[in-house]
């Protein structure tokens, strides 16, 4: 169980979960929905509650927790932009790249929990983190759906 090898997952995660917290937070901007709009925002706030609890872990083995949200997602949520620009800022097209980001949120997350190598300590606070993005991910499933 290597406090190094948990350190880096957790920063890995953080800076992951950081970038989901940013492109909900433009998705809230974006939609053309108030009632998507709040719906991102609720998804932003608690992926900051996520976040602050992966980073008090990080710090509590003794770690620099990670603080800003990752290029690649940059890049990402600059190819979200470019194609809302080009379907018109659609609701329906925010919520299918949303899902898209939480498909890939939910694996990063499932992958952690698989590692044998994580401090027996650190994995309750993974799993509490992750619960929440499996409901994030299952809520925007569902509104998806619901538009289809």
């Amino acid at each position: 169980m290597s406090t190094e090898r948990t350190i880096s997952t957790l920063n890995s995660l953080i800076k992951t979960t950081l970038d989901s917290m940013k492109g909900f937070k433009d998705a809230a901007e974006d939609a053309e929905s108030t009632q998507f709009a709040s719906f991102f925002a609720e998804f932003a706030r608690e992926r900051s509650e996520v976040a602050a609890a992966l980073q008090a872990e990080v710090r509590r083995l003794g770690g620099n927790p990670e603080e800003d949200s990752s290029f690649l997602a940059a890049a990402h949520r600059s190819f979200m932009d470019l194609k809302q620009a080009f379907t018109g800022k659609d609701d329906k097209a925010i919520i299918q790249e949303v899902e898209r980001g939480e498909d890939y949120i939910k694996g990063k997350y499932e992958a952690a929990l698989r590692d044998a190598d994580l401090d027996t300590a650190a994995r309750p606070v993974i799993e509490r983190a992750y619960q929440s993005v499996r409901a994030g991910h299952d809520r925007a499933s569902a509104l998806k759906h619901s538009l289809a």
